[in-house]
């Protein structure tokens, strides 16, 4: 099925090989870093060492884990109209992770030392088991999307043993975005990060921006394509999204409660830092602002039923809750675990143009997959016949069977 992503019109190809030219910028900026160090090219340094790139790990994985949110309904509940989107959420699962473990390749000071994880393996470390983790997420998403896409082009039943697979898959989903959140959550002295809700937290942003970037992405292949994903689909996507993005808030409600109401200073002073700035310290504020008011406007857009129903304004709050959480989760919430220092310091971070452009090719290499994966699976799709359901067809013999 590979060759048909071989195929395609001067616009794809012309999109192609913008990714690719981004890519190299990407490439050149990041030796570039390697040559200066991370200090002048990153904004980085002794007292913030972790920056752009760990946010997009963090957010990037909720994108990936939030694939179980069509998977899991559909295969588990028999909800049958996520049966045209299932494979497409999983590829962007797949991209999703790709772009999550480049974003810490790209900042390790000597890149041959990622295969120290597998050489010299240490169960203690939550490194060790977020790289199994996502690895092994990367493989299941690959190999069941890939099985059951095959079996639809050929108009034939997906094979028995890649069930169990799947379900691993949706099992396994949670457990990625857990094990991140455990990276900071068992950092003790980090205020901001130090907090059983961080896990839970984690997983409300994941389904609030994941399906709100699915439903931008099924807009844009019915627009660019014969494929439909689906009306059905995309607003019932609208509908988790809202409820993930309810709990979202919740949970920043519960921080600011739990934090001023018993006078922690530390929890109050990275809150502080955020929302109105500290000791002359504001570059995050317009940024957790803006977030802010994404979410609320993703909220209303989402939320009334008779807004959601059309078109523009289903992908106008799905770009504002997807934009509202990485903004969020994407900087801000990294930066604030470094707020106050061990000192009661307040260190102020921006990420410098060198690292936006190392993670715009980071960002250019997952949408390549992406598009190379969607433009197999859209012409698989557009040739295949579906039922009142949106499921695939099956030959007179499969249904037999």
């Amino acid at each position: 099925m590979l060759d048909t992503a071989l195929k395609g019109s001067r616009k794809y190809w012309a999109f192609l090989a913008l990714l690719l030219g981004v890519i190299a910028v990407g490439v050149f900026c990041w030796l570039r870093e390697h040559e200066l160090g991370s200090g002048p090219t990153s904004g980085l340094g002794r007292d913030i060492p972790w920056g752009l790139h760990v946010g997009q790990l963090t957010f990037f994985v909720g994108v990936a884990a939030s694939a179980v949110m069509v998977v899991l309904p559909y295969y588990l509940h028999d909800y049958k109209e996520f049966a045209r989107i299932t494979v497409i959420g999983e590829f962007l699962a797949v991209a999703a992770v790709v772009v999550s473990m480049l974003s810490v390749f790209s900042i390790m000071g000597q890149p041959g030392r990622v295969f120290y994880v597998l050489l010299f393996p240490t169960p203690n470390s939550i490194i060790f088991w977020d790289m199994v983790v996502l690895s092994t997420y990367l493989g299941l998403n690959l190999v069941c999307g890939w099985t059951v896409l095959s079996a639809e082009r050929q108009g034939i039943a997906a094979p028995k043993w890649v069930k169990p697979f799947i379900y691993w898959a949706i099992v396994w989903a949670p457990s990625i975005h857990m094990v991140t959140a455990f990276l900071y959550a068992g950092l003790p002295g980090k205020h901001h990060w130090m907090t059983a809700l961080t896990a839970v937290h984690f997983l409300a942003t994941a389904f609030a921006a994941g399906p709100a970037l699915l439903i931008v992405l099924g807009v844009l292949i019915k627009k660019l394509s014969r494929f439909d994903p689906g009306t059905r689909a995309l607003q019932k996507l609208a509908e988790i999204a809202t409820y993930a993005l309810i709990l979202h808030i919740f949970f920043v409600g519960l921080e600011f409660f739990t934090a001023f109401y018993s006078q922690n200073p530390g929890h109050m002073r990275t809150l502080e830092f955020l929302y109105v700035g500290l000791d002359g310290n504001r570059r995050l504020v317009p940024v957790m602002w803006i977030s802010s008011a994404l979410a609320v406007l993703g909220l209303i857009l989402l939320a009334v039923p008779a807004l959601r129903r059309h078109e523009k304004t289903l992908v106008t709050g799905a770009l504002a809750v997807f934009f509202s959480i990485w903004l969020d989760k994407g900087l801000a919430f990294v930066v604030a675990g470094f707020v106050p220092d061990s000192f009661e310091r307040v260190n102020d971070y921006w990420p410098h143009w060198n690292e936006f452009l190392v993670a715009a090719g980071v960002w250019a290499v997952g949408v390549l997959v992406l598009t190379v994966l969607y433009k197999v699976a859209i012409t698989v799709k557009e040739e295949a016949v579906f039922d009142k359901y949106g499921q695939c067809q099956l030959r007179d013999a499969e249904k037999v069977q």
